[in-house]
């Protein structure tokens, strides 16, 4: 496994993602994840599982403090004490003291951000999350987060088809992190022939190139969702390539600025 260096941490390059994992999938996930190695887990309030996240942990033999646990607040919930209550309801439901990493998921114009940041950042002081960040920031979002409280990481939608160069220069100035979601565009690299081609020369697929160009990036981690077993195992066999400046600015080139996420609350891009 390889590592992000961020505010004294290290944290994971490579996480395991659980949105849209439901009942004993999301439970029997988590648990098969931790036995294969993952350490960064990443939930959230609005994927109604936090529960069930917590009980794999605890069913797992991997000790809590070995595991890098993210969970994120809702939209809804942005205001400054609806930061702290339905963040006390996510510890509950996970069953543990506090978080290693705790995001606002969306951007909320009808909240200050600053108001949602001091927040997150009270519950950092009182030591429910050892980390703050925020999610589906755009660079001017972002700065202004930055300005208001220790922002770790920007959680974005990042993959070969969306670039963003913008907020990895921020992260980059900064010594922060970007973390990329939907890192393989729900399937779309799968039959993508420049990340075929260049898997074939190391025996690897194109959803394993795809996540080795994002973790080969400095201060860039993808947390990828895995349904199957396979995919999990396959997901974690990244560690022993590396891609060429080539290859890699190959990969730079297939970017065309598809979104695969973009509901209608998202903000707008190109802020």
């Amino acid at each position: 496994m390889e590592y992000v260096d961020v505010q004294s941490s290290e944290i994971p390059a490579l996480g395991f993602g659980t949105w849209q994992l439901t009942g004993s999938d999301c439970l029997e996930g988590v648990e098969h994840a931790l036995s294969l190695g993952y350490r960064h887990i990443d939930t959230a309030q609005a994927y109604q599982h936090e529960d069930l996240v917590g009980r794999a942990i605890d069913n797992s033999s991997v000790p809590r403090d070995d595991i890098f646990l993210t969970t994120k607040v809702w939209r809804t919930e942005a205001a400054h004490d609806d930061v702290i209550a339905s963040t006390e309801e996510s510890l509950e439901k996970l069953g543990t003291d506090h978080v290693d990493l705790l995001l606002i998921h969306w951007p909320v114009d009808e909240v200050p951000f600053e108001e949602t940041i001091e927040a997150l950042d009270q519950l950092r002081e009182d030591g429910k999350t050892r980390h703050i960040g925020i999610s589906n920031y755009t660079p001017t979002q972002m700065r202004t987060a930055m300005e208001a409280g220790p922002v770790a990481t920007n959680q974005v939608e990042y993959h070969p088809y969306l670039g963003q160069e913008d907020l990895l220069e921020i992260v980059e100035a900064n010594d922060l992190m970007l973390t990329a979601y939907s890192p393989l565009a729900r399937g779309r690299v799968l039959d993508d022939e420049t990340l075929t081609e260049i898997g074939e020369g190391y025996g690897k697929s194109p959803a394993q190139v795809a996540l080795r160009w994002l973790v080969q990036q400095d201060r860039v981690s993808a947390i990828p969702k895995a349904a199957s077993a396979e995919h999990r195992e396959s997901n974690l066999e990244i560690f022993d390539f590396e891609l060429s400046d080539d290859e890699m600015s190959r990969i730079d080139d297939l970017e065309c600025g598809d979104r695969v996420v973009d509901p209608g609350f998202a903000p707008d891009w190109e802020q």
